[in-house]
């Protein structure tokens, strides 16, 4: 994996779903586009016509998966697993119909949604809120779905963190998964990496437990799942380990887009954390991650694009300044 040029971190797994693979040279663009009344970011508030529209929007703009949301993840009104298939599976498969090169993911815990999901045309699961349905992966398995696999720190779903704190139980384990040489003694006595520890130890497990169920290790994604059960520091300092993670062998997925953390970071509402999202998005990018969730697609592509020219990971589109 990577360009092996000095100084440059290794690039992280490649991500294979549906037999296509997305290599280092293409960074995957998950657009979020999500079929409910009160997300977070008044913007992706979706109706049915509405998400029609984004998803095509988010093709056009360079997105390789969509990631299709009926239920937000914070707190709200209650949504019975027969309303959150009512909204998404008609979506899925429309999307399949209409874009059958887009990847389609479908953002849920449950897996009585999963299953309709898969039978409706998705490729990949996004399981927000780290397995609380058992059932859920042994379903990506029997239809041969990717998974993601998150960490919410034990948190329940639709639940908000309250004075989370993860001591250093193991003071060498997220050295021993780092994949350069900086993660050393200049890092073992981090307090913060207490909650690497914590993130790397369960997406490990559950990556482990995907893998032994039949699920193909390139379609098993990991994400540490900024600002569930975090605080913004921890979701910082995640961000600064993101070679831990590359480390685990399994395409890193970073879901920032417009987060609290960088909301209360830069001191920023929802609709002003586009620069803040796209700053975390170049660390992580060039600490190896390889998949990023995004509200804004164009932005997003042209980000990961360039941090891949960085890294000599892809050429220039055009380079014929300086050779004439």
């Amino acid at each position: 994996m990577g360009t092996g040029l000095a100084g440059v971190p290794a690039a992280g797994a490649a991500l294979r779903l549906r037999d296509r693979v997305l290599g280092p040279d293409h960074p995957v663009v998950m657009a979020v586009v999500n079929r409910t009344p009160d997300s977070f970011y008044a913007p992706a508030r979706y109706d049915d016509a509405g998400a029609d529209a984004a998803v095509a929007r988010a093709e056009e703009e360079g997105a390789d998966v969509v990631d299709l949301g009926g239920v937000r993840a914070g707190r709200g009104p209650r949504v019975e697993p027969d309303e959150e298939i009512a909204r998404v599976v008609p979506l899925v498969e429309r999307v399949r119909r209409r874009h059958p090169d887009l990847l389609v993911s479908v953002d849920t815990w449950r897996s009585s949604v999963a299953r309709a999901a898969a039978l409706a045309g998705a490729d990949l699961v996004n399981d927000t809120w780290a397995g609380h349905d058992p059932e859920l992966v042994a379903v990506a398995a029997e239809h041969r779905l990717g998974v993601v696999c998150s960490h919410t720190g034990g948190a329940r779903p639709r639940t908000d963190p309250f004075r989370v704190a993860y001591p250093r139980t193991s003071p060498r384990l997220s050295d021993e998964h780092a994949s350069d040489e900086r993660a050393s003694d200049e890092h073992a006595s981090d307090p913060l990496d207490g909650v690497v520890d914590d993130v790397v130890a369960t997406l490990a497990a559950a990556a482990r437990r995907a893998v032994d169920l039949g699920i193909d290790p390139a379609s098993v994604l990991v994400d540490p799942t900024h600002d569930f059960g975090k605080n913004t520091w921890h979701s910082l300092h995640l961000v600064r380990r993101t070679s831990a993670l590359v480390a685990l062998g399994h395409p890193v997925l970073m879901a920032f887009s417009r987060k609290d953390f960088v909301g209360e970071t830069l001191g920023l509402p929802a609709e002003e954390r586009l620069e803040g999202t796209l700053a975390a998005t170049a660390v992580a990018a060039w600490l190896g991650a390889r998949v990023f969730r995004a509200h804004d697609v164009r932005a997003t592509r042209r980000t990961l694009d360039m941090v891949a020219a960085i890294r000599a990971d892809r050429a220039p589109e055009l380079a014929v300044r300086g050779m004439a």
